[in-house]
């Protein structure tokens, strides 16, 4: 469910509690609305949780270096820039023992 449908659970939800004023036999519109909007409202919350790009790159992931594995990053499928850092050694040889 994204953040699209939870608006309008919550906005169908409020209109069945509180804009409507008759009764059909049998069902009770206010329960309906209620347990519409805190369907609206749990998944507005877990849509927010789970949208990786709401809460920037790594900020909940913990990755490690593996060296030699593929590259993955925080936005599966995109490729990221690579620096690549050479060491060389100082210039007149090794250090003395």
């Amino acid at each position: 469910m994204g953040l699209g449908v939870s608006l309008i659970l919550i906005a169908a939800g409020a209109i069945l509690a509180w804009g409507v004023t008759s009764e059909p036999s049998g069902l009770n519109l206010d329960a309906i609305g209620a347990v519409l909007i805190v369907i609206g409202i749990v998944g507005f919350i877990l849509s927010l949780l789970l949208w990786r790009s709401w809460w920037g790159p790594g900020y909940f992931s913990r990755e490690m270096y593996v060296e030699g594995a593929p590259a993955r990053g925080p936005w599966h499928g995109r490729r990221r820039r690579t620096t690549y850092v050479e060491d060389e050694p100082p210039p007149g040889g090794p250090p003395p023992p």
